[in-house]
């Protein structure tokens, strides 16, 4: 199967965990982009969704599910978005869509995170895929000598020859050459550097399960 049949297949294998009459959360990406799509089929059955982006509530509308702000919801019963890299311990790298602020608020909302991914993402260690921090942009020189010291290399990214602004109005530094051995230390340290809004290390917001789209099909994973 192609990639673009693999994100299908795990889309809709995530409709398992969608609590019927419940509101869930709705993350951010291509794959998630076929969740919502299967969602779709089931709508009448939920409440509606909480969405971690602009792109994703507009998505949602468009095929007539309600959009709920955060604020309006105490709990999620289940989150399901995808992940630029997971481990085995069910840690992931996140916010190659620019989303990852919203995407941590409403995985932090959840009590089961859901992710979505085909068999290229899992990792035996995170840090290969240019690890996403949203900053406020007075910050960034700083920073950049800060993720440096570690061994990184952090650059703006950019959109149509500007740095890329966020859902948020901040801004994206994309971090390589680090091996996230400890991505739960990691998180939290790098949490509190003056000017980092969001690293993208999902640590403290661990998936719980993660569904695989391989060639031989769905590989459930579990994680404690």
């Amino acid at each position: 199967m192609t990639q673009d049949e693999l994100k299908t297949l795990v889309g809709q294998a995530a409709l398992q965990y969608v609590v019927p009459g419940a509101i869930l959360g709705v993350g951010t990406g291509s794959t998630v982009n076929k969740f919502i799509d299967a969602l779709a089929g089931m709508k009448d059955q939920i409440k509606g969704a909480v969405s971690s982006s602009v792109a994703s509530t507009a998505r949602l509308q468009a095929l007539g599910i309600p959009v709920f702000d955060s604020n309006e919801v105490d709990e999620l019963a289940v989150y399901v978005d995808g992940a630029d890299e997971i481990d085995g311990k069910g840690y992931m790298i996140k916010g190659g869509g620019a989303a990852l602020t919203r995407e941590k608020i409403v995985a932090s909302m959840s009590r089961l995170f859901v992710c979505i991914a085909d068999e290229s993402k899992r990792v035996p260690v995170l840090g290969a895929f240019p690890l996403p921090v949203e900053i406020v942009p007075m910050a960034r020189r700083r920073l950049q000598a800060q993720f440096a010291a570690l061994g990184g290399r952090a650059t703006v990214r950019m959109k149509d020859g500007q740095p890329l602004q966020t859902d948020n109005g901040q801004q994206i530094l994309d971090v390589t050459g680090l091996q996230i051995t400890d991505p739960l230390g990691f998180e939290t340290v790098v949490s509190q550097w003056p000017g980092v809004v969001t690293v993208g290390v999902f640590a403290h917001q661990k998936a719980g399960v993660c569904l695989l789209g391989t060639p031989e099909g769905i590989l459930t994973l579990k994680y404690q």
